[in-house]
Formats: structure tokens, C-alpha cells, sequence
């Protein structure tokens, strides 16, 4: 296994849900420190490294940092726990899951449980809800519970684990979009290793709190007070069953990167993009979005007055899931595609729709 895969299954396997991205946040730090000239954090937790941190004109790469989890909101009695949600956690997957309750001192085990389908109703009651998912950690009362550390708003995540599939796509939880922090990384070695020297500064950015409202990119786009901004994010592959390309476009997990349309994507910055990617007949795809995209692109374009910002979105099958599927070519595609991008970055260049 390469340094690369070392380090993307480290990181990837690692538990980093929205409000407790720190451990991950320091193996991200740990492994991008050799490619950048220096390095800071806030106080929230977004890492940012930066090449030519003296340099006027600011360009930032980003991704987002925090997985969707859990959180113990209620315990029973009889030492049944029950969870809300940080983030947009799916119920309908959680029964028979097994997870990790994150505790002031230690890891405990638990399972979302489940009754036998020969014992079920077969009616409305019988679906996944909040009102009705529980964690059984082999307690039989509240106190048990207590006992092993357990208290109301621990954090809960799925314990699983990243898994090669079929030697051309990765599978497992968190893809959304720690993937996006090990291909932003990627960025960083890529260049270091060509020894390209950038004529502006280049701020690689981990951010924290995306899956509850952008929140982490808010507060660093504030600090930074960058003059463009190019997000890396997930997008459904809607070539999988069960979505509608008539409403959703077409994507596909393997076609290469995801360039989106919107109100908030620079079309400017975006015709720089695409005219990097047709130049070196790199691969990539269209997509749409209404109103907003929903990630960080958002936050960023919307600071300090208007900051030119892009997104470039990698195809995932099962988002939301324990087995978000990406193609390992779309992930060389992403990187390769940023790093075209910033060496024909020019900082003169006018971002101004009117003069």
C-alpha cells in the first residue's frame, strides 16, 4: 500500500462527526504538513495549509471535513437509547447497524436494534423513524448505561470501514466528504512534487460543520478573506437505481468531475476551469443547480463582498449511506484537474462582469 493509500485509509476509517472533527483534522494536518509552507487552525477546528502565505492574491481549495452521525438525545429505563440526528443522517438505514458511542473517555460498542420481521405489523409503525430507531449498548438499565460513560449528547457513528471494490471504485462511510480532503491534499503533494512555484497564494482548506449549514467555510472565509475560492464536494451518480435524471441530470461515477451551473458558481471562473480541463483533455461533466448548491461554494461566494468561487463535485453512489461509492478515477480526475487549474491560474486576471 502507497503513503497516498496509508494515509486515505487512515483517514477515511477515522471518526470526524460535524462539531468533533479534531482527531481527523490532526491526521489530515500530520499528513499535508511536508507540502505546505505553513499551517494554522481555527477555533472550531478548519485546518487550512498554505503555500506562499506572503503572496497578496489568495486562492483558496477547499473541501469539508465532518461526517453526518448521531446524537444520544434520550435513555430509557431499561437502558435503550434513543438518538437525533447532527446532520442529515438517514433512519431508514440505521436498524441492524452496528456503532461506536464517542464518550468523554472511550469508545463503547453498541447496535441499532431491531425486531424480527415475523414479529412486525407490517404497517406504517414497522418503518424506521426517530420516534422508534434505539441503540442497545448490553445494558439493562439506565444506570448500566451511565456506568459506561454514556450521558445524553454523546456522539454516535456507524462502524464501518473503507473498502476497495471490484480494484475501481472505494465503498464506505464518510466519503462525504473526507474524500474531498484526502484529493485537496493530493493537490497539495502533486505540486510540491513538480516543484511548481505559484504566482499567488494557495490556501488548502479542511473546513469543519458543512452537513449543518455550511457553518465551518462561513467562519475560515471570514479569516482568510480569499480572492477565489474553487469548493470540492460530493454529487449523486444518478445512473444508480432509483433517482430520476429528468429532475436530478445525468452523473456518472466514472466520466470524471462534476462542473455545476448556478447563481453562486462564477461563470467566469468556471469557463477558467473548463478551459484548463479541454486544454489537457482532462475528463469532466455538467451538472445544474437551482438556487443554491448546497455546499460550501455557498459560503464562500456569498463573504466579504462576493468572492469568485467554483465547484468541482466527484459522483457518489449511496450518499448518506455506509456505502458511498466513488470512482478511484474520478479521484485522480478531481486532483488533476484542480492542479491544471492553478498552474494557469493568472492573479491579474479580471473577475469583474462589468468594468
Amino acid at each position: 500500500m502507497t503513503n497516498e493509500e496509508q494515509f486515505l485509509y487512515k483517514y477515511l476509517n477515522n471518526a470526524s462527526p460535524t462539531g468533533f472533527e479534531a482527531s481527523g483534522q490532526q491526521i489530515w494536518l500530520d499528513y499535508i504538513k511536508p507540502f505546505v509552507d505553513r499551517y494554522f487552525t481555527d477555533s472550531y477546528g478548519t485546518a487550512v495549509g498554505v503555500i506562499n502565505p506572503d503572496a497578496q492574491f489568495k486562492v483558496v481549495i477547499e473541501a469539508h471535513a465532518d461526517e453526518i452521525s448521531w446524537f444520544v438525545n434520550y435513555i430509557t429505563a431499561e437502558g435503550y437509547i434513543y438518538v437525533r440526528r447532527n446532520g442529515g443522517s438517514d433512519h431508514m438505514i440505521a436498524p441492524s447497524m452496528r456503532v461506536n458511542i464517542h464518550t468523554d473517555e472511550k469508545i463503547i460498542a453498541g447496535v441499532f436494534g431491531w425486531p424480527a420481521i415475523h414479529v412486525r405489523k407490517g404497517d406504517k409503525e414497522d418503518k424506521p423513524s426517530l420516534e422508534n430507531i434505539f441503540i442497545d449498548v448490553g445494558a439493562r438499565s439506565k444506570e448500566e448505561v451511565e456506568d459506561l460513560g454514556i450521558h445524553v449528547g454523546c456522539v454516535v457513528t456507524f462502524r464501518d470501514e473503507l473498502m476497495d471494490l471490484n480494484g475501481k471504485f472505494y465503498a464506505g462511510r464518510a466519503l462525504d466528504n473526507r474524500i474531498g480532503g484526502y484529493m485537496i491534499a493530493q493537490v497539495a503533494k502533486k505540486l510540491r512534487d513538480n516543484g511548481k512555484e505559484l504566482p499567488f497564494g494557495l490556501y488548502i482548506v479542511n473546513a469543519v460543520q458543512e452537513e449543518i449549514g455550511l457553518r465551518g467555510a462561513e467562519m475560515i472565509a471570514a479569516k482568510i478573506k480569499p480572492n477565489v475560492a474553487v469548493i470540492t464536494d460530493v454529487c449523486h451518480d444518478t445512473t444508480a437505481p432509483m433517482y430520476n435524471k429528468i429532475t436530478s441530470g445525468e452523473q456518472v461515477a466514472g466520466n470524471g468531475p462534476v462542473l455545476t451551473y448556478g447563481a453562486s458558481v462564477h461563470k467566469k471562473l468556471l469557463d477558467l476551469i473548463i478551459a484548463s480541463a479541454k486544454k489537457r483533455e482532462l475528463p469532466f461533466q455538467r451538472a445544474a443547480a437551482s438556487r443554491s448548491t448546497g455546499t460550501d461554494t455557498d459560503a464562500f461566494a456569498y463573504s466579504n463582498e462576493g468572492v469568485p468561487s467554483a465547484l468541482i463535485s466527484l459522483p457518489l453512489k449511496y450518499m448518506h449511506t455506509t456505502v458511498e461509492t466513488a470512482s478511484k478515477k474520478d479521484i485522480e480526475s478531481v486532483v488533476d484537474l484542480i492542479v491544471a487549474f492553478l498552474e494557469d491560474l493568472d492573479p491579474e486576471f479580471n473577475f469583474k462582469y462589468i468594468d
